[in-house]
């Protein structure tokens, strides 16, 4: 079977084809992956270093054609494209050093003769499946530090990315990686699940890294434990933004425009709900309908706030989330609601609508807790508007629908930065600044429904990469036993000074 990858954008133009895999293909993938694994980690950490090294160079080097291969493939604006190669040549940069400074400790014994040691070993195969809306960055967090660390990879990409992830393989191909150490396998949904299910069975392979939908991630979290394993699951987010009444309104409007429509709203952290002080609501829902009114929407090789939906079964989805706006809400933002046509316009469009999966960006306001709205990520440009009284109520309100991937808060004052920081249950919290962006040298990830706690980038990714061992070594020449044959100390524990 083959995978047609259009352009979003001018749904005219291929730019791939692709060869779908079954589960056997998967599982075999795991096998050539297996199979090689124990040669690449024989390879000293430093000497994998410098593959990473060679990676980020060749990153550098071929920015602007990897770039452009990610704007005409899923539509992503150029200028936020370019930012997405930045962030792998960053994770390169980073990881070049932890090739040197994969740590394990000597520890001191409780006996004589005898010495402590950890070690830092690979889990040895990885599998990855990510989402195409960053198809470089996100699989450069799991790919770059597993290859680090001395595993081997077999990764499955979107088939709607396919042409952004050929490249990307191609560039570590020429950065150093032997055969076998990086497989990509092509394949839909149903054959990667039961090609995970099938290599887990035979033991090929030892670590899941997952990217995509709360829902797919409940399975495969359900999958991996079967098999007495812990995948690293980085899932949805219903992202709050609290802008409090002491807040910059014109600094918050932007922040909520950039992480509110930024890649058309299709980021695992894209603000799902602002969540307004009633003192200042009416005034930061008029400057921000405002904004959004005034925003460039289209071709995404032009200087836009987004283009069109990634891939056709988005659009399906956001039409369903559409439906999700109901009587008692209002409705701003654009000229119209749902796809942008020469039918349907939207004032200031760049390009031809009709070429593309373009839709009117959407703010909702007069939303309720009860609403499907709220309590549902909404994967798309569209952003939910309510009112809280209390920077308590503000907090519920944040966690209500589960998620707890990113957040952040619009304020002047240091207490409500912390209040809220000890009460919101995402991974990740901004202040004044956008619940979208990642810093390379940052944990990222979330929990309930955003994730299982595991977390990617910086040194906190190489726990999920490798396994710790210890190891005891008693050089006395007599058995000693621990907890059982440890010197004692004397001591008159009674003794009280006079005084």
């Amino acid at each position: 079977m083959t995978y047609v990858s259009t352009n979003p954008a001018d749904l005219n133009d291929v730019v791939a084809r692709v060869a779908l895999a079954d589960a056997e293909e998967f599982a075999d993938a795991a096998r050539l992956a297996k199979r090689a694994q124990r040669e690449w980690a024989a390879v000293p950490a430093p000497v994998r270093g410098q593959v990473v090294a060679n990676l980020g160079a060749l990153v550098e080097s071929n920015a602007e054609a990897l770039a452009r291969i990610v704007t005409r493939e899923i539509g992503k604006p150029l200028a936020e494209a370019r930012g997405e190669v930045r962030e792998v040549a960053d994770t390169c940069a980073f990881f070049v050093g932890e090739g040197r400074r994969l740590y394990g400790q000597t520890v001191p014994s409780e006996m004589p003769d005898k010495q402590l040691f950890t070690f830092r070993d690979p889990v040895g195969v990885t599998a990855f499946v990510t989402a195409g809306n960053f198809p470089i960055a996100v699989p450069s967090w799991y790919i770059v530090p597993s290859l680090l660390c001395g595993n081997a990879v077999v990764w499955k990409p979107a088939e709607y990315s396919a042409a952004c992830a050929q490249a990307f393989h191609d560039l570590f191909v020429s950065a150093g990686v032997p055969d076998g150490v990086l497989n990509v396998v092509f394949a839909e949904g149903s054959q990667t699940y039961r090609g995970l299910e099938l290599a887990l069975e035979q033991r090929l392979v030892d670590k899941v890294g997952f990217t995509g939908s709360s829902e797919v991630g409940a399975l495969i979290g359900e999958l991996c434990g079967r098999h007495l394993q812990s995948p690293c699951l980085e899932l949805g987010g219903k992202n709050p933004m609290v802008v409090t009444e002491d807040a910059d309104l014109d600094l918050a409007v932007r922040g909520a425009l950039f992480s509110g429509f930024g890649t058309g709203g299709q980021r695992c952290t894209s603000l799902g709900t602002a969540i307004v002080h009633e003192s200042v609501h009416d005034e930061f829902l008029r400057r921000f309908t405002a904004a959004v009114e005034g925003a460039v929407v289209g071709d995404p090789f032009g200087d836009v706030l987004y283009g069109p939906m990634l891939d056709g079964k988005f659009a399906v989805s956001f039409e369903k989330y559409l439906g999700w706006i109901r009587d008692h809400h209002g409705v701003h933002g654009s000229t119209g609601v749902g796809r942008i046509t020469g039918a349907n316009p939207r004032k200031g469009f760049l390009g031809d609508p009709d070429s593309g999966l373009f839709y009117h960006p959407v703010v909702v306001s007069g939303v309720r807790p009860d609403d499907e709205v709220f309590r549902h990520e909404t994967f798309g440009p569209l952003v939910g508007v309510t009112s809280y009284r209390s920077l308590d109520e503000a907090v519920e309100l944040g966690n209500l629908p589960g998620y707890g991937l990113s957040c952040s808060i619009y304020t002047t004052d240091p207490r409500k930065v912390f209040a809220f920081r000890r009460g919101i249950g995402a991974g990740m919290v901004s202040v004044n600044n956008s619940t979208s962006g990642a810093e390379a040298h940052l944990p990222f990830g979330g929990n309930g429904r955003s994730g299982n706690g595991s977390r990617q980038s910086g040194g906190w990714v190489l726990d999920q990469f490798t396994r710790w061992q210890s190891m005891n070594w008693d050089y006395s020449g007599t058995l000693q036993k621990a907890q059982m044959d440890t010197p004692a100390i004397e001591a008159d524990l009674d003794f009280r000074l006079e005084w």
